[in-house]
């Protein structure tokens, strides 16, 4: 599967006040541009939503309104993470839940629209790992990725990179599904 996996790309992580690209906000965007599967550069802003954050995301991700208060907008942030992805494939765990909320504020703030290739780090965990779930934190106990702090942009850029790393068979899994013969 390695030689199949892209060396070059950038993750993205989101949080957000809720599941819905349509009703709910992104208040944090973080990226890690990766080249020759090295780290180079990292992103990372709070963004200001246009509703309050309710205390079971504030619980999950540690980010209160408070912090928040003097982030800047979401159409101010985009260009940006835009720009730092430039043609890049994506990489995420359960990727077009984060891409699904970029491309809708991107569209409806900008007008603009986000068409790069993706990669899931799920959708590979699912194909090569037997676990009881497949969440980001599952997989990287699997392998012995910190996971301490997770629920934050760049800390899950990080396991999602790492996660990956162990994914494509640069390091021995723990535990590999077997094949059937």
């Amino acid at each position: 599967m390695q030689e199949m996996m892209p060396d070059n790309y950038t993750v993205i992580d989101i949080e957000t006040t809720g599941l819905s690209p349509n009703n709910d906000d992104i208040i944090e965007l973080s990226g890690l541009k990766v080249r020759d599967n090295k780290v180079v550069e990292e992103f990372s802003t709070l963004v200001k939503p246009n509703k309050g954050v309710n205390s079971f995301i504030s619980n999950l991700t540690g980010i209160t309104n408070g912090m928040l208060s003097d982030a800047p907008k979401i159409e101010d942030v985009l260009p940006k993470l835009v720009e730092f992805i430039e043609d890049d494939t994506i990489l995420g765990h359960n990727v077009n839940f984060d891409i699904g909320f970029i491309r809708n504020k991107l569209s409806r703030h900008l007008n603009k629209e986000l068409n790069n290739p993706s990669l899931d780090t799920m959708f590979i965990a699912r194909r090569v790992l037997n676990l009881k779930n497949y969440k980001l934190t599952t997989i990287a106990e699997n392998y012995d990725i910190d996971t301490k702090n997770n629920h934050r942009g760049l800390k899950d850029c990080y396991i999602t990179y790492e996660v990956y790393n162990n994914l494509t068979g640069k390091t021995e899994p723990a535990y590999v599904q077997q094949s059937l013969l």
